[in-house]
């Protein structure tokens, strides 16, 4: 399938741009990225999905195309007010929601300020705690630290991804080099606000999901990659013992970033889930 790209205004005047695949009349389901990644990062999962749906990928502020915003704006509660001007623009009634890391907390915090509105919703690699404490929260605060604004050439962008990631494919590494940096006149630097987005993770403090959590009133799917470091297996077990909307899954030799790393596992697993949800589109 192919992508329109279309953008909207949020309420505070920022640029917001987004990703559509599929007709109208498809089970609406909207995907939110991570940290540091752009709505084309989802293109597997949405090839693989097939007809029957309505998919949106949102740049979030300060990523891909959309406009960079304060530093002191990149926090749950803006992100959060962006996907809900999203849904206003978009007209969506009940839909699914999916979203990995940074997107998963925003997805978690839009569910329980917005009860009732989701059909379902899946989180990819995050919990209570994960942004906060542990191995995973202090590697993102050290890539957050050391990363450059700019390289020479592409050549050393690409080796900066490789030695970032070292499990990354090479069509992961190739969507990277494409959607999140880009050439100037100094050299490569990023598409996205890497300055402004580490500011905002070095000094923000991170929101307590567990209000979240516990108020989940759809079926949810907490998807943990095996070898995370970022999301403790005893945090899905309280999850799971918090809420009995909750289930987990974990996906065998995947680290914090399972749909590049297990790309066909986590298809699969997302394609089932919405197959339970709506039997009506097979």
């Amino acid at each position: 399938m192919l992508a329109d790209s279309c953008f909207f205004t949020n309420r505070c005047g920022l640029r917001l741009h987004f990703l559509r695949w599929g007709k109208p009349g498809g089970v609406p389901l909207v995907l939110l990225h991570g940290l540091r990644a752009y709505a084309q990062t989802w293109d597997s999962l949405v090839q693989s999905l097939g007809a029957g749906y309505c998919i949106y990928a949102l740049d979030q502020r300060g990523r891909g195309l959309s406009d960079w915003a304060a530093p002191d704006t990149y926090h749950t509660q803006s992100y959060v007010e962006d996907l809900a001007d999203f849904v206003a623009h978009v007209g969506l009634q009940r839909f699914v929601l999916l979203g990995h890391s940074l997107g998963g907390a925003n997805a978690l915090e839009y569910a329980r300020q917005h009860p009732g509105r989701l059909m379902g919703l899946m989180i990819e690699d995050i919990g209570p705690g994960s942004s906060s404490q542990g191995d995973g929260a202090a590697r993102i605060r050290r890539e957050m630290s050391q990363t450059p604004l700019q390289f020479e050439n592409w050549e050393l962008a690409r080796a900066f991804w490789q030695a970032s990631r070292p499990g990354l494919s090479e069509q992961g590494l190739n969507s990277r080099l494409a959607h999140s940096m880009k050439e100037n006149d100094a050299g490569i630097t990023w598409r996205h606000d890497q300055q402004g987005i580490a500011q905002a993770r070095l000094s923000i403090e991170p929101t307590d999901l567990w209000p979240a959590v516990r108020a989940l009133d759809c079926p949810t799917l907490f998807i943990r990659g095996g070898r995370s470091d970022f999301l403790p297996a005893a945090t899905l077990e309280a999850m799971t013992a918090s809420n009995p909307h909750i289930r987990t899954v974990e996906v065998a030799d995947a680290s914090h970033y399972v749909h590049d790393d297990q790309g066909e596992v986590f298809n699969a697993l997302v394609w089932a889930f919405l197959r339970e949800l709506a039997p009506e589109c097979f």
